[in-house]
């Protein structure tokens, strides 16, 4: 499972030209499953990412007050090593990789973007920070 995190001033998601999901200071959590991920290591990274000390003043996102977006983002597995084109076998099929994208986003109190669906992702970097975790 790979998270990238961004600590944004403001974020949106936008599916077909409606927007779904808005945020103002939070993390935007961008999600990859990857094949044979377990509901503890979801467990574990929601923990991770609502203690991470990314916010203003070394706090959390909670202690900040601030809010998170948690988008699927099976390309953050993809494979670059060989070749031009990237490969995508290590990303867990869509009926394995939703129920955990779900348990991480439930689990973070987190507002979403639409499982599987091509989204348009506004974003306000703020720092910048951005971080990549796994789990």
């Amino acid at each position: 499972m790979r998270a990238l995190v961004q600590r944004v001033s403001q974020a949106a998601v936008t599916v077909e030209g409606e927007e779904v999901a808005r945020i103002g200071p939070g993390l935007l959590v961008a999600l990859g499953v990857a094949r044979g991920d377990t509901a503890e290591q979801a467990n574990r990274l929601a923990a991770k990412l609502l203690k991470l000390r990314v916010m203003e003043g070394d706090r959390s996102v909670a202690e900040a007050g601030g809010e998170v977006l948690c988008v699927s983002q099976f390309t953050l597995l993809a494979d670059t090593r060989r070749g031009n084109r990237p490969s995508f076998t290590e990303a867990a099929p869509a009926e394995e990789a939703e129920p955990l994208y779900e348990r991480v986003r439930d689990a973070l109190g987190a507002k979403g973007g639409v499982f599987g669906a091509n989204m348009q992702v506004a974003l306000v970097n703020d720092g910048p920070v951005t971080l990549m975790l796994e789990s």
